[in-house]
Protein backbone atom coordinates (compact mmCIF):
# COMPACT_ATOMS: atom_id res chain seq x y z
CA UNK A 1 0.00 0.00 0.00
CA UNK A 2 2.91 2.24 0.76
CA UNK A 3 4.30 1.74 -2.44
CA UNK A 4 1.58 2.12 -4.39
CA UNK A 5 1.14 5.56 -2.49
CA UNK A 6 4.04 6.98 -3.29
CA UNK A 7 3.88 5.82 -6.62
CA UNK A 8 0.60 7.68 -7.00
CA UNK A 9 2.25 10.99 -5.41
CA UNK A 10 5.20 10.49 -7.88
CA UNK A 11 2.64 10.48 -10.66
CA UNK A 12 0.59 13.94 -9.51
CA UNK A 13 3.84 15.54 -9.28
CA UNK A 14 5.07 14.91 -12.82
CA UNK A 15 1.58 15.59 -14.03
CA UNK A 16 2.81 19.33 -13.32
CA UNK A 17 5.87 19.11 -15.09
CA UNK A 18 5.78 21.57 -17.95
CA UNK A 19 6.20 20.04 -21.54
CA UNK A 20 9.64 20.98 -23.41
CA UNK A 21 7.37 21.65 -26.89
CA UNK A 22 10.26 23.81 -29.47
CA UNK A 23 6.85 25.08 -30.90
CA UNK A 24 4.31 27.54 -29.05
CA UNK A 25 0.74 26.69 -28.80
CA UNK A 26 -0.64 30.14 -29.67
CA UNK A 27 0.95 32.08 -33.02
CA UNK A 28 3.14 34.62 -31.66
CA UNK A 29 1.73 38.25 -32.40
CA UNK A 30 3.16 39.45 -35.38
CA UNK A 31 2.90 43.67 -34.31
CA UNK A 32 4.34 42.81 -30.82
CA UNK A 33 7.92 41.93 -32.16
CA UNK A 34 7.80 44.52 -34.66
CA UNK A 35 7.60 47.77 -32.38
CA UNK A 36 11.03 48.50 -29.91
CA UNK A 37 10.57 49.77 -26.81
CA UNK A 38 12.21 53.45 -25.90
CA UNK A 39 14.19 51.13 -23.74
CA UNK A 40 15.76 49.24 -26.80
CA UNK A 41 15.52 52.26 -29.25
CA UNK A 42 17.94 54.57 -26.34
CA UNK A 43 20.16 51.12 -25.97
CA UNK A 44 20.49 51.41 -30.30
CA UNK A 45 21.37 54.87 -30.40
CA UNK A 46 23.99 54.59 -27.79
CA UNK A 47 25.19 51.80 -29.35
CA UNK A 48 24.91 53.87 -33.02
CA UNK A 49 27.55 56.35 -31.38
CA UNK A 50 29.63 53.94 -29.38
CA UNK A 51 32.92 54.53 -30.73
CA UNK A 52 35.10 52.67 -28.04
CA UNK A 53 38.18 50.64 -29.53
CA UNK A 54 37.49 47.43 -28.04
CA UNK A 55 35.02 47.17 -31.34
CA UNK A 56 37.05 48.70 -33.46
CA UNK A 57 39.87 46.63 -32.20
CA UNK A 58 37.59 42.88 -33.06
CA UNK A 59 36.18 44.24 -36.36
CA UNK A 60 32.56 44.07 -34.82
CA UNK A 61 31.40 47.37 -35.75
CA UNK A 62 28.77 49.24 -34.27
CA UNK A 63 25.84 46.73 -33.84
CA UNK A 64 25.61 45.01 -30.75
CA UNK A 65 22.58 42.40 -29.07
CA UNK A 66 20.09 44.95 -26.62
CA UNK A 67 20.57 44.17 -23.07
CA UNK A 68 17.63 42.02 -22.15
CA UNK A 69 18.15 41.94 -18.48
CA UNK A 70 19.54 39.34 -15.85
CA UNK A 71 17.21 36.34 -14.62
CA UNK A 72 15.22 36.96 -11.01
CA UNK A 73 16.21 33.95 -9.14
CA UNK A 74 14.53 35.52 -6.50
CA UNK A 75 11.60 33.47 -5.81
CA UNK A 76 13.55 30.15 -6.60
CA UNK A 77 16.30 30.89 -3.74
CA UNK A 78 13.34 31.55 -1.31
CA UNK A 79 11.63 28.32 -2.39
CA UNK A 80 14.47 26.58 -1.90
CA UNK A 81 15.25 28.25 1.68
CA UNK A 82 12.08 27.40 2.60
CA UNK A 83 12.19 23.56 1.23
CA UNK A 84 15.74 23.29 3.08
CA UNK A 85 14.38 24.64 6.50
CA UNK A 86 11.25 22.19 6.58
CA UNK A 87 13.34 19.31 5.73
CA UNK A 88 16.16 20.46 8.59
CA UNK A 89 13.00 20.85 10.88
CA UNK A 90 11.78 17.50 9.93
CA UNK A 91 15.23 15.81 10.99
CA UNK A 92 15.39 18.14 14.16
CA UNK A 93 11.79 16.67 15.00
CA UNK A 94 12.97 12.73 14.27
CA UNK A 95 16.26 13.08 15.84
CA UNK A 96 14.42 14.31 19.12
CA UNK A 97 11.43 12.12 19.16
CA UNK A 98 14.02 9.65 19.44
CA UNK A 99 16.23 10.61 22.13
CA UNK A 100 12.86 11.30 24.22
CA UNK A 101 11.98 7.23 23.20
CA UNK A 102 8.39 8.07 22.13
Amino acid sequence: MLTATAAGGLLCALWFVPSANATPETPVLESAAATPSPQVKAQARAASTDTSTDTAATGEGTTRLADTGSFDSTPYVVGGALCLGLGAGFVGYSVRRERLGL
